[in-house]
């Protein structure tokens, strides 16, 4: 008895954290789709530099939520866009600035349910990153005119 219920235990586990990595990898995607949109409207050089600085974390973390899938599934990701980025700057600020925060939330969590010692690593410094996104995003809120 005792093994079929640590077994089930494992399944329902392993299930969890390929459901957490498939909800990073599309929001890292459809992040990453959105802060190219952000740049381009960018009124001011630095801002389009930091913007593509955190796109390219945000290219970072795809990659490595993506390679952990692949290794716990055997499958290739099929990210998709899961949030429309707004067409305004400023609104997309205030969206960009939310979404990283509520990101911060969400993987400090996945951190804490992940079985796996790499996966809970990933998610923890994903969050650390987007928390500084979140800083970033807010300056820019508050200084553009």
């Amino acid at each position: 008895m005792f093994y079929y219920e640590t077994n089930e235990y494992m399944v329902r586990q392993q299930t969890k954290m390929v459901s957490n990595l498939e909800q990073a990898i599309n929001g890292e995607y459809s992040a990453i789709q959105c802060y190219a949109k952000l740049a381009e409207m960018a009124p001011s050089d630095m801002a389009k530099e930091r913007i593509r600085e955190i796109r390219n974390d945000e290219k970072r973390h795809l990659k490595v939520f993506s390679q952990l899938y692949t290794s716990l599934t055997g499958n290739q990701p099929k990210p998709k866009i899961t949030e429309e980025c707004p067409d305004n700057y400023k609104k997309g600020l205030d969206f960009a600035f939310k979404d990283e925060q509520q990101a911060v939330d969400t993987y400090l969590t996945a951190a804490d349910e992940a079985t796996n010692w790499y996966v809970k690593d990933a998610f923890r410094r994903a969050a650390a990153d987007e928390q500084n996104h979140a800083v970033w995003f807010h300056y820019l809120m508050t200084t553009t005119k």
